[in-house]
């Protein structure tokens, strides 16, 4: 995990959980609408009720986090959540969090699967949710970036990089310097074949 905080800002509004239970791995990258304090509570607030809903579908997640945040400014974000034992994974976006996934064996450059994003903030206006599921392996890497990164970041990405060196080499090239900005990498480990 990589992340800016736009300058003049006490905290960032962008947060992020990964965090693993007996049957799954979730993994998410949230960014607070707006800037500052009342961002950064909207985006702590949505990661608490991921991580205590780890075991959950993630369209539950979703809507537990939109009801939960109607009083806020709301949030935007992507989420994985991974079975380990069937090597799937379910994936969902609302709002401007970009979501790739590499395969292991993926040339230089490459995204195999790119995550489609809904359009809506959860805990004002949410859309109809639809997760999309597909098939990962061992040493897939997953990646999500906040919009303070530029989306142009799938440019020479490789499976090879270490997941923390990747994340600060897409923030160090790629980050806008006009939002706060978080990269989340992900090498996906324990996955049966």
């Amino acid at each position: 995990m990589a992340k800016f905080v736009l300058p003049g800002q006490t905290e960032s509004g962008d947060q992020h959980v990964v965090c693993c239970s007996k049957h799954a791995v979730l993994l998410a990258a949230i960014d607070g609408i707006g800037h500052g304090e009342e961002a950064a509570r909207a985006a702590k607030t949505a990661a608490t009720i991921l991580r205590n809903g780890i075991d959950e579908p993630i369209l539950s997640l979703i809507e537990n986090c939109h009801e939960k945040l109607r009083s806020t400014r709301g949030i935007v974000l992507s989420l994985a959540s991974i079975d380990p034992v069937h090597g799937m994974m379910t994936w969902l976006g609302i709002g401007n969090v970009q979501g790739a996934l590499i395969r292991a064996r993926a040339s230089k450059g490459t995204a195999q699967e790119v995550l489609l994003l809904r359009a809506g903030v959860v805990g004002a206006q949410l859309p109809s949710l639809q997760a999309a599921v597909l098939p990962v392996s061992q040493g897939d890497t997953l990646i999500f970036a906040t919009d303070g990164v530029r989306s142009n970041f799938f440019e020479n990405l490789s499976a090879l990089a270490a997941p923390q060196r990747a994340a600060d080499r897409i923030l160090e090239h790629y980050h806008s310097g006009t939002d706060d900005a978080l990269v989340v990498v992900a090498r996906l480990t324990g996955i049966r074949s």
